[in-house]
């Protein structure tokens, strides 16, 4: 699946900050895959009242691969 992404710096010759993004500029971008990261233990544990909690966390993730930046000009950035 291809992806329009806003702008919200645009660097090149000169630097173009959007107030929240850049008018007029795109990024195109293909979603590559999506997966999970690795688990994340959490352990929780207090002294003498033999409290122990154990749990993990994955986050999920999608990969993209940019294929295209547009200025606003009609420039390739």
């Amino acid at each position: 699946a291809v992806v329009s992404l806003p702008v919200l710096l645009l660097g090149g010759e000169s630097t173009v900050v959007g107030s929240p993004t850049v008018e007029g500029a795109s990024v195109s971008a293909e979603v590559v895959g999506h997966g999970r990261g690795e688990k994340i233990h959490v352990y929780k544990f207090k002294a003498k009242s033999n409290y122990r909690r154990h749990t993990g966390h994955r986050q999920s993730y999608t990969e993209v691969k940019i294929t295209g930046i547009s200025a606003a000009s009609g420039k390739k950035a």
